[in-house]
């Protein structure tokens, strides 16, 4: 099976738990479904998730939506959680917009995804959801694959595991691509040691390195679908990015429970071009990060305490003058430095979780209460003038430096959830959460013109949501239905211009199942519809007008998903997978939209001997012509065009 939901996940509370007597909407993906994927990029595994959309950029880039449009800006993507191997893969204040390339899909024993509000244990950045990667431990086995595709795709997986005690998981990749001076390299390792059999201590190290040739997006109404497809506004855009984290994995048993330990060390670095904005100017930012785990749990207990320290920095420089903007726009944005700061943040969290079990069922109830302080050092001039001192014209430069200053945020979440054990394999329940993010720190101290820090709060969303779940000896099913209100939202124009104190709503409702006949077939999809509107009316900025009650830009009505395998014989195996995007509005007016697209994959593994394995994946059977994203901004259509037909063929080698 692809999709499952194991009686077992770790998502929520940081241990095993019992996913039955749970009512949060979680999905996983196991080992073999990982293996029979073989993901070159976020979004081919995400696309197998109800509601998940990984929206593909340049190479290695992706936005992320979970039960929301696809979030832009600096900071939207602090409105979701990316845990790898417990620990999440930025500080709070500090996400990567294209966080899900750091983590090593293709060696992972599992990905789970909590759509909606996080649990106690999760605080800020889970709004929208959280995805979670747990590798694969000592024990689990080895092997070695090489693979090779289109377009230059070459890729080298190698796994070494010494039993109980230690494990090295490495993915090198180099890739090109079908657009003009567009290609990547990128490395990925996991390294993990247990001093005992027992599993008690285990300390994991993983890195990333991404060197990246970007290809802008392509411009002009439907340049995805003709020639203008193939070709690069931007070769001379680039993205670097490294990052690394070492963390120290410590149960110990006490009184009727256990303590769980997680001391944590991280450091990330990026330099990339932002092609994506008027004037390109080039940003350069990291943070180096100290954090520790605390929680104590028995069967029905959990009662916890997060720490983090971080010291970051960020710098944007233009290197020259914009011409090819409006008059309005060359003025407000020019050469020279746009910002420059240091930042130093602490994080301390307290939380509790509550469970009781009924014999048919089943009651959660938790709470969390966070604060993040922020002390900002401006190393730059203070305010929006040009370098040299002197104002920009029409109204002044667009970006705005503020001054040395400290700010604290301090929110509570909340959650209450009911499980009913029926009869004859179903189950029922409801959740009522209550889930916030704090301003991310480029969105306090990268400002532009007209905005203050003061006008930058706690982003907050209210959710409830209802399950119906059917668990049979062949078939497994999950209906959810959901409604959720999110307030002080920060939004990015079509202009590029941030809008502070926003309201929007989301509703839907999400259907996932996997029907197994016998022990070689299988039958699995997942279809999420989904309404996604504003609730608030203004005149942006950048001149465009947003009424309550419109679609949000970006947000699939539809999104679904089936696939249909078989093993034939004790050595052969296909799979045939179709995925379908609805229709999107482009712009927040809804005067332009993007007519969706539906693709078609098919996979073969052939087991060669017990130890040798061959793999071949035919990406876009059909050969569409579609966008992976399309959007309007600063008065254009815009797009990042899929890949034509792909394939993929990988040998692989099985150790003992």
């Amino acid at each position: 099976m692809a999709l499952s939901r194991l009686d077992a996940v770790q998502v929520t509370t940081r241990r095993p738990e019992d996913g039955r007597a749970r009512a949060e909407a979680i999905a996983r993906l196991d080992a073999a479904a990982l293996d029979r994927l073989a993901p070159t990029h976020a979004n081919e595994a995400l696309a197998r998730i109800p509601g998940a959309w990984a929206s593909r950029g340049s190479g290695q880039e992706q936005l992320l939506a979970l039960r929301s449009p696809v979030l832009t800006g600096p900071g939207a993507c602090g409105a979701f959680l990316v845990l790898d191997d417990g620990v999440p893969i930025r500080p709070a204040g500090f996400c990567n917009v294209n966080q899900l390339s750091e983590l090593n899909l293709a060696q992972a024993a599992g990905v789970e995804v909590l759509r909606g509000p996080g649990s106690a244990v999760h605080g800020s950045n889970a709004l929208h959801g959280v995805v979670a990667v747990q590798p694969r431990l000592p024990g689990d086995g080895g092997g070695a694959r090489v693979e090779f595709g289109s377009d230059d795709y070459r890729r080298a997986l190698l796994s070494l595991d010494g039993g109980a005690r230690l494990r090295l998981d490495a993915n090198l990749v180099d890739a090109g691509s079908f657009r003009t001076d567009e290609g990547y390299r990128q490395q990925q390792a996991n390294l993990q040691w247990q001093p005992s059999s027992d599993g008690d201590t285990r300390l994991a190290f993983a890195a990333h390195r991404l060197r990246q040739e970007t290809a802008g997006f392509a411009f002009g109404e439907g340049a995805w679908r003709d020639a203008r497809r193939f070709g690069n506004a931007n070769p001379e855009a680039f993205r670097e990015a490294d990052s690394a984290r070492l963390v120290l994995h410590h149960v110990r048993a006490a009184g009727d429970g256990e303590w769980l330990l997680r001391p944590y060390a991280r450091d990330e670095s990026q330099r990339f071009l932002q092609h994506f904005n008027l004037g390109q100017p080039l940003e350069e930012n990291g943070s180096r990060s100290l954090g520790v785990q605390a929680m104590w749990s028995n069967e029905s207990l959990r009662l916890g305490l997060d720490v983090e320290g971080v010291e970051g920095e960020l710098r944007q420089t233009q290197a020259r003058a914009l011409t090819t903007g409006t008059a309005a726009q060359n003025a407000q944005r020019p050469a020279g430095t746009h910002y420059d700061y240091a930042i130093d943040a602490r994080q301390v969290a307290f939380f509790g979780e509550k469970q009781w079990r009924f014999d048919r069922d089943a009651i959660t109830v938790g709470a969390r209460l966070e604060n993040l302080r922020y002390r900002h050092d401006n190393r730059a001039a203070n305010g929006n003038l040009r370098d040299d001192g002197t104002p920009c014209g029409f109204g002044g430069c667009l970006y705005l430096r503020p001054a040395d200053r400290r700010d604290a945020f301090t929110a509570r979440s909340a959650q209450l959830g009911w499980m009913r054990r029926l009869d004859g394999g179903w189950s029922v329940g409801a959740r009522a959460a209550r889930a916030f993010r704090f301003p991310q720190a480029t969105e306090l101290y990268r400002l532009q013109r007209g905005q203050s820090v003061e006008g930058i709060g706690v982003e907050t969303a209210d959710s409830l949501e209802s399950v119906l779940r059917f668990n049979g000896p062949a078939l497994r099913a999950e209906a959810v239905a959901y409604a959720m209100r999110k307030r002080d939202v920060l939004l990015r124009d079509a202009a590029g211009l941030s809008v502070p104190g926003a309201a929007t709503r989301h509703r839907g409702v999400e259907l996932a199942g996997t029907w197994t006949p016998d022990d070689a077939t299988w039958l699995e999809g997942q279809l999420a519809w989904s309404d996604q509107r504003y609730a608030f009316d203004r005149l942006l900025p950048g001149g465009e007008t947003i009424r309550r009650g419109a679609r949000i830009d970006t947000a699939p009505e539809w999104l679904g998903g089936v696939r249909v395998g078989r093993r034939l014989g004790a050595r052969l195996e296909a799979e045939l997978e179709g995925v379908w995007q609805g229709a999107y509005a482009i712009d927040a007016a809804n005067t332009r939209r993007y007519g969706g697209h539906v693709l078609w994959h098919a996979r073969l593994g052939v087991e060669l001997t017990p130890a040798w394995r061959a793999n071949l994946r035919l990406m876009n059977l059909a050969d569409r012509r579609y966008a992976e994203r399309v959007d309007f901004a600063f008065g254009e259509e815009r797009s990042f065009p899929g890949a034509g037909r792909s394939v993929f063929v990988g040998v692989e080698r099985r150790f003992e």
